[in-house]
């Protein structure tokens, strides 16, 4: 899997929201390789998409047809500033990720110590997550392939409420002592909390 994760800021989310509802219907059934989008604007205004293709030589291709060419010289007037783009070819996901019927997606960015135990550590986690966190839908992880160790993960819940709820629920001791290294390893510097995600797979 190839990701690549798009964010800015923009002034009116519903002008974003009708861009993109334009390229699922017009631009999706011709790329060829895309697999799912995640997307949503944030209550300071960030934008924020994870978008999916099965190889990074099927986002290239999708990025070279001249309909996405327009259609993103076009979307692009609604960000005001820069538009940050992070690719990954290392991805790690957990359940259903993405999770076609997630309320509320947090998605987080920060630097990864040690990416192969980041990857043990997270196969642990994914078996203690059915009965420590149920709420957690599935969760996917990718480390931007700038070489500078930083990485967005998103986790997708039900709804804001499940997700709270579950925060609180006291983990057993030895998920407690995973989930701890596992928060050592990926320092998170920014939280994003998308209330009205909008997901949508192929």
């Amino acid at each position: 899997m190839f990701v690549q994760v798009i964010q800015g800021k923009v002034a009116d989310r519903d002008q974003l929201k009708a861009a993109l509802d334009r390229w699922f219907t017009d631009l999706a059934p011709g790329a060829v390789g895309w697999q799912s989008s995640t997307a949503g604007v944030t209550d300071d205004g960030t934008a924020i998409a994870i978008v999916c293709f099965e190889s990074a030589d099927a986002a290239r291709r999708n990025g070279e047809r001249p309909e996405q060419h327009q259609w993103w010289m076009e979307t692009s007037k609604l960000f005001a500033g820069e538009v940050a783009f992070h690719d990954s070819e290392q991805v790690m996901t957990y359940g259903e990720a993405p999770a076609r019927g997630a309320g509320f997606v947090q998605v987080m960015q920060g630097r990864i110590q040690d990416p192969a135990r980041l990857a043990e550590l997270s196969e642990k986690v994914s078996s203690l997550m059915r009965q420590e966190r149920p709420d957690v839908l599935g969760w996917i992880a990718a480390l931007h392939s700038d070489g500078s160790g930083d990485a967005t993960e998103a986790v997708y819940f039900a709804s804001e409420e499940s997700a709270r709820e579950g925060e609180r629920h006291e983990p057993s001791p030895e998920a407690r002592q995973v989930m701890t290294e596992q928060m050592s390893q990926f320092e998170v510097s920014t939280y994003y909390d998308v209330r009205q995600p909008w997901i949508t797979l192929r």
